[in-house]
């Protein structure tokens, strides 16, 4: 796979970036959202869903929008992400990533979806 050319489809939703207590169980309605990611650390329990569901009473960043590397990506292939991260660092938008067996998902504030869809197409990549 050419690390240099990735395809990417533009979910269709807002997603929240939502940070609660590590000793937090996990909320049962996750299951509501149609994309849903969740980490769990020392430090914190890290939910990252639909913000439409996101409670009131949560410490949540809202206004995300989410890219999906189409794959599935080989584990070893390195250099895929920064192939992605690198135009949007200088083109200063800032990213949240999430990564899966298969593929990568990147977060990108809803105000600078459409700079960053542009900085990836003039890097190389496919956006749709």
């Amino acid at each position: 796979m050419d690390v240099k050319r990735l395809s990417l489809i533009i979910l269709p939703y807002r997603l929240a970036i939502c940070r609660l207590f590590p000793d937090e169980p996990i909320p049962e309605f996750l299951s509501l959202s149609p994309f849903w990611s969740i980490t769990r650390t020392s430090d914190e329990l890290s939910v990252v869903l639909s913000e439409e569901i996101v409670p009131v009473d949560w410490k949540a960043e809202t206004g995300w929008r989410c890219l999906k590397v189409i794959g599935p990506l080989d584990l070893g292939l390195t250099g895929s992400l920064a192939s992605l991260a690198v135009p949007l660092c200088e083109a200063g938008v800032s990213i949240f990533v999430i990564s899966t067996y298969n593929t990568d998902y990147l977060l990108v504030r809803e105000d600078t979806l459409e700079k960053a869809k542009q900085m990836l197409l003039e890097s190389g990549h496919i956006v749709t």
